[in-house]
């Protein structure tokens, strides 16, 4: 009987989701107000043709690169804000989860994590997005929605889809222009990478996978 709290696929009305257990997962969540709504619009009835699986990718696709070159909604890159939603990723590594790379944007979030056994991917991040919501509005001295609703999530296949997942998190602000070198980038995993402090989740490597 399939756990209560792992769901194969659904759908909360706005992306498909796959809660695979001890799947390791690529995730990425972004501000509200991030990407105006009449493109996102635009964008799905262009791909509606498309399964939905694939149609989902096509649609991330095109958000990440909206997200990387603009920056119009940047709660993120306030330096006290960055950190409450990186402590918030990390709060629970190692016991409901484990985090093995990740990168905070100036507007949306990146983290590639295996949920520890019986924990389901969607509650947690539900609760890695409700913490940090009302710890940066605090800060930030706002009310309102902070994060978009929803958010993207792609299974790791292999070992090599694991690998080439870590290099994007982390050469993500690089690729957006943000800095010249990964690991001079604040608030990721990419400046702790090969150091001999941070032992991490199993940081950056790969878990026993099952060949799918």
């Amino acid at each position: 009987m399939r756990s209560q709290h792992t769901l194969g696929w659904h759908s909360r009305g706005y992306l498909p989701h796959f809660d695979g257990g001890s799947l390791s997962q690529f995730i990425t969540f972004r501000l509200a107000h991030s990407v105006p709504g009449a493109l996102l619009d635009r964008w799905r009835e262009e791909v509606a043709h498309l399964p939905p699986q694939e149609a989902a990718i096509q649609v991330r696709q095109r958000v990440e690169a909206h997200l990387d070159g603009d920056t119009a909604v940047a709660w993120l890159r306030e330096p006290a804000v960055g950190r409450a939603v990186e402590e918030s990723l990390l709060h629970f590594d190692g016991d409901r989860y484990h985090v093995h790379a990740w990168v905070i944007m100036p507007n949306h979030v990146h983290v590639l994590m295996t949920p520890a056994a019986g924990r389901a991917l969607s509650t947690i991040v539900q609760a890695w997005k409700s913490y940090s919501a009302r710890v940066a509005n605090r800060l930030l001295g706002r009310d309102g929605t902070f994060w978009f609703p929803d958010y993207f999530d792609r299974a790791i296949r292999d070992e090599r889809h694991f690998a080439d997942v870590v290099r994007y998190i982390e050469g993500n602000p690089v690729k957006a222009g943000l800095c010249a070198e990964a690991g001079q980038w604040p608030l990721g995993s990419a400046r702790w990478r090969g150091s001999v402090g941070w032992a991490g989740s199993q940081a950056g490597s790969a878990p026993a996978l099952s060949g799918r």
